[in-house]
């Protein structure tokens, strides 16, 4: 198992934020996340609640962005916010746009040509990066939840409808619903998974429902304002499929808010509350 290397650490809250790199097996590079160890962990390990953050994004713009360290010290809960895709894995391109490569992993295994051997989100998140966090902080490794903003709601979504009975509670920020009907999803379906899309559906938040084997609640929330509604997130074909399958769905619009921080930051501590029941005795 991989050793942790302490980047940083301040103290938040009464606890800690740190920040640690290590090598990956499973994107072949180094990583680095971000962790809130609420003081509550002094006395014994804690649940854990997993933030994947949205394209562009790296594991700061949650931890200094969201005020969520609040929230978490209040419910007592270990707060991990990893990357959102390999850095320096020097894959030709990577780094010429903003939706695809550095910042873009969109979580999950890439399995085609030059982003087969580096992006492997889903394997890192789901698999490796909650080893390290059980065998170096206090974390407790029954009461695992998981949320995510955009590209990460899309990650949370999909690491919770694919592993049943993983995780006490899922929600989402604005998250990407539909990838495989949107521009974002359908170019980094098609380079990461290759042509036959019939691959990608297994990737896809509003396909899975459909045959969930758990029907573990769904929260959402969507700003009205966000300028990405319409064209990449799709929200209505998520409710639509949950309501056809008979899956949980609290799908709360907001008029007035877009897909900033702002937007996050004024709901986070909900989102939190929400997970701290889930994850309770």
């Amino acid at each position: 198992m991989a050793k942790l290397e302490t980047l940083s650490s301040q103290s938040c809250f009464g606890g800690e934020v740190r920040s640690y790199r290590h090598g990956s097996d499973a994107t072949a590079t180094d990583m680095e996340f971000s962790v809130f160890v609420p003081a509550a962990a002094a006395n014994g390990p804690v649940p854990v609640v997993y933030w994947l953050s949205g394209l562009t994004c790296t594991a700061e713009n949650f931890t200094t962005k969201s005020g969520a360290q609040r929230y978490a010290a209040k419910h007592g809960l270990l707060l991990v916010a990893p990357d959102t895709s390999p850095r320096g894995a020097c894959v030709p391109g990577e780094d010429e746009t903003y939706d695809l490569g550095t910042g873009a992993g969109f979580y999950l295994n890439a399995t085609v040509g030059k982003w087969a051997k580096h992006y492997r989100m889903y394997d890192y998140v789901v698999d490796e990066l909650p080893e390290l966090v059980r065998a170096h902080l206090p974390a407790r490794p029954d009461r695992e939840s998981i949320f995510g903003h955009s590209m990460g709601g899309h990650g949370a979504l999909v690491c919770a409808l694919r592993n049943p009975g993983r995780y006490r509670s899922v929600s989402a920020f604005a998250p990407i619903v539909a990838p495989t009907k949107c521009p974002w999803g359908r170019r980094a379906f098609a380079e990461y998974l290759g042509p036959d899309e019939s691959l990608w559906n297994e990737w896809d938040a509003h396909l899975l429902v459909r045959e969930a084997q758990e029907r573990l609640p769904l929260l959402i929330d969507q700003g009205q304002a966000d300028g990405f509604l319409d064209e990449q997130l799709l929200p209505e074909r998520l409710e639509a499929a949950c309501r056809a399958a008979g899956h949980p769905i609290e799908l709360r619009r907001h008029p007035g808010y877009d897909h900033s921080y702002y937007f996050i930051s004024t709901f986070v501590g909900e989102h939190l509350a929400h997970h701290a029941r889930a994850l309770s005795d």
